[in-house]
């Protein structure tokens, strides 16, 4: 994808600033030409002899530095790029980038240029979600301006929720579907349920699973970027929506079941990616059970089984089913996707380092009714949702060859 491609790197001031070094090594393994802008305080977190090294271009940095390789440096870099990536993009870019405020070499070449800009924000969980901050990406992404995540978990502040910076190989890939400009599924609409659901116990504590919710935002994201109108059916997680997905929240099974029901004459593909509870607890407690020292029995009834009945429902849908295992893979997998009816299942085995829950990456395989499997290594979950992008097309009768 990137043969011939001219890719500039802004580099901001953040922690993050040290996974620039895998994004431009990305870059160029798949053969873009790199260039390096960076913004003063973003050398404090990474040398820009670094940066220069793995670019194998000059480093950027001070507006007025004796030109490297223009005389007018910052608009020839402008005019010659065919895209810009800013990672970590920091509250601050954004900012600058909103406002289009331009007092240093990265952000007057962000005004400057008419290439595609792509941005990975990074910073605190609460600097995210700032008023201020939500605005400002809102202004741009209105631009045309490309969000890319952010990602949630740990960061370095000690707190845990979504500001991390999407990871370095989830960011080559975007730009790469960018450049690949596949449209497979315009014109179709698409349904993703994700997320763990949340079974009631009480006013306070539920029962529910491990589910992230990763992997069906990604699905959603995929499908997004293929030209499907995606809704997203979500149990709770931290993720942040994807960009031109529609999203309904949910808690339950039930109301799961009821969101997806209400939406599937209308669609033309349903991945059920969701950990959904497959029982409830027969009696919701009105207050909090309170701890008297005595054992408890949990009575449990039977969930609806969502993706059986959307099997049984489907006229020309493409149905996609999920068998995440812990044994008997295969088999476990084959037996779900005979009962349920479905076009395709992705099985994956949670047991195994790198395709559990919570996890960036996935190892998974695509089983069909006629018996092809077709296996992959470990890769993140966005590639895995836009493999799946490319067998739900040809099940759509796309033709999906280079």
């Amino acid at each position: 994808m990137f043969i011939g491609k001219k890719i500039l790197v802004g580099v901001t001031g953040g922690i993050a600033a040290y996974k620039a070094a895998e994004v431009i090594s990305r870059l160029r393994k798949q053969h873009a030409e790199v260039h390096v802008a960076m913004t003063k305080s973003a050398t404090e977190f990474i040398a820009p002899l670094t940066l220069q090294s793995l670019s194998a271009n000059p480093v950027h940095v001070e507006l007025f530095d004796e030109p490297k390789l223009w005389n007018v440096e910052h608009i020839s870099l402008a005019e010659y790029i065919d895209a810009v990536v800013v990672a970590p993009a920091t509250a601050n870019i954004l900012t600058k980038m909103a406002i289009g405020l331009a007092d240093d070499f990265l952000s007057t070449v962000l005004l400057a240029t008419r290439a595609p800009i792509f941005v990975a924000p990074a910073m605190n969980h609460a600097m995210f979600h700032h008023p201020a901050t939500q605005a400002n990406l809102t202004i741009l992404k209105d631009r045309g301006i490309h969000a890319l995540g952010p990602d949630t978990g740990f960061q370095a502040c000690g707190t845990v929720g979504d500001g991390r910076m999407s990871e370095p190989v989830e960011i080559v890939e975007s730009l790469a579907r960018f450049f690949g400009g596949k449209d497979w599924l315009k014109g179709k609409r698409a349904l993703v349920t994700a997320g763990g659901t949340r079974e009631p116990l009480d006013p306070v504590r539920y029962l529910g699973n491990r589910s992230s919710g990763r992997m069906g935002y990604a699905i959603a994201q995929a499908l997004q970027e293929a030209g499907a109108e995606t809704v997203l059916v979500s149990a709770p997680t931290d993720l942040a929506t994807p960009p031109g997905v529609t999203r309904i929240s949910v808690q339950t099974a039930l109301e799961m079941y009821d969101a997806v029901l209400a939406h599937f004459s209308e669609v033309d593909v349903v991945v059920k990616a969701a950990a959904v509870a497959d029982y409830r607890p027969a009696v919701q407690a009105e207050q909090k059970i309170k701890k008297d020292g005595t054992s408890r029995t949990l009575e449990l009834v039977p969930n609806p089984d969502i993706l059986a009945e959307l099997g049984r429902k489907k006229t020309s849908q493409i149905l996609v089913g999920f068998a995440a295992e812990t044994e008997n893979l295969l088999t476990n997998a084959q037996h779900k996707m005979q009962r349920k009816n479905v076009n395709l299942i992705v099985a994956n085995d949670v047991t195994k380092p790198g395709a559990g829950f919570g996890s960036p990456t996935n190892i998974v395989s695509f089983l069909f009714p006629d018996g092809r499997k077709i296996d992959f290594p470990q890769i993140s979950k966005l590639e895995v949702g836009r493999h799946l992008v490319r067998e739900i097309a040809c099940l759509l009768g796309v033709d999906t060859k280079e």
